[in-house]
This record gives structure tokens, sequence and C-alpha cells, in this order.
């Protein structure tokens, strides 16, 4: 059976003001995100493909159109409301790898401090043995290669027991080595089912989705489904 869709975006649109006049970020965008499996949002620089991650995060607020989750029309939450959201259900994770880490707290006590934020107990030898970094929950952050931070924000994630995980190019500021981390923690999140959305234009990550969402200019072009009889919902209206 096909999972519920656990975003459904209609008609979504951002725009920015800027001295030179209005610039739109994404128009009209209309998608469902189901809430299992991989979906890319993919496309060149300038594309959207950030904004609209940043949407799906409740960073920002659109300009037009509705965002649902679970269910529940985003648009008419509080700030407190979409920040508790955030908290209790999303993972959220930057390019830059030490923007997703305290560096000040050993790896372990970030993996903690995860979790008390979300009100929520972790095993961190457990999480770091999943993500194949056994042995690091002494290590500062610095000594950690960038694939590893990745990996560790990835597991943040984890111990927040977040339900969806957003990362914006968590590969874009690592070498081929250490991007090879980051697309194994994927498969592995993708194989607990979570649902991740990823927004990327390495072509070695969006080859990972089940759901390739195509962006151009702001506007969504259409949805790849690239898993045989998934079944998933999704696609343009």
């Amino acid at each position: 059976m096909p999972s519920k869709p656990i975003f459904q975006l209609r008609g979504i649109g951002v725009d920015y003001p800027t001295p030179a006049g209005t610039v739109t970020g994404v128009d009209d965008i209309t998608v469902d995100i189901p809430a299992r499996g991989m979906t890319v949002l993919a496309g060149p620089s300038g594309s959207g493909k950030s904004t609209l991650l940043r949407v799906l995060g409740l960073l920002e607020r659109p300009a037009r159109g509705t965002l649902t989750f679970q269910g529940a029309d985003t648009g008419r939450l509080r700030h407190a409301e979409r920040r508790a959201l955030r908290r209790d259900h999303l993972g959220l994770i930057f390019q830059n790898p030490p923007d997703n880490l305290f560096a000040y707290l050993n790896v372990a006590d970030n993996l903690r401090a995860a979790a008390e934020s979300a009100r929520t107990e972790c095993r961190p030898d457990e999480i770091l043995r999943q993500l194949g970094l056994d042995g690091t929950g002494r290590w500062r952050i610095s000594a950690l290669s960038g694939g590893q931070q990745q990996r560790l924000a990835f597991g943040c994630a984890l111990a927040r027991q977040s339900s969806v995980i957003l990362a914006d190019e968590p590969t874009s500021q690592l070498d081929e080595a250490s991007a090879d981390l980051v697309l194994d923690t994927l498969r592995f999140l993708v194989d607990q089912d979570f649902a991740v959305l990823v927004a990327s234009h390495d072509e070695r990550l969006i080859s990972l989705g089940d759901r390739i969402a195509r962006l151009h200019k702001g506007k969504l072009e259409g949805v790849e489904h690239t898993t045989a009889g998934s079944g998933e919902p999704g696609g343009t209206r």
C-alpha cells in the first residue's frame, strides 16, 4: 500500500525583496512528499531547491500557497508552534558540516544534547555504531573528517527521533571519500524507513533517490519515480 504524504504543497511561492525589485525563489510548486523513502530536490544553482527545502523545514514561510505536514496546515501555526514542530519532528542538516554541531562538545555529548533538545533519550554508542563511528564518542568535533561530521549530524537527527530528515547539499563541501560516507548514511536512513528529503546537484546522490523532483528557475518541471513498483504518491498536479 502506498504511504500517505507527510508533506503536501499546493501552489507554493516564495519571493525575496531586493534593491532591484522582487525576486521569486520558487513559484507555484504543487507536489506530495511520501512518508518513506528519499525524495531529492534536484537542479542547478539558483533553481530554487534550497529555498523549497527551507519551506519544508519550516524555516521560511511561503508568500503564496499552502503547506501541510501530516495533514495540518502549517500556515496557521504560530512561531512557537512551528519551532516545536521542527524540534519534535524535523531533523535539519546544513551543507557546511560544522554548522550542524557544537564544537565545544565531544561527539557523544553532541548526540546527548540533540536528544535533550527534543526531550528524547538516546544511546550514543549505539548510534555511533550504526553510523560507522565506533570509538569516537570522546573525540572532539575537530578530530572528525568532514564526512564524519556530516554523519554525526545525521546521528543527531536520529538522537532527536526525527520523523523527517532534511539535508541541504550535504555533500557539496566534501571530497569524494567523505561524500561516500554521507551516501552510505543516506542509504542507512532510507533502509530504516525515514522520510528523507535532500536538495542536491550531486549526481551520485541524486541517483539514490526514490523520487527526483526536478526544479529549474524556481519551477517544478516534474517528479521522476526511480523505484520500480514503489507505488508512492507524488508528482505534479
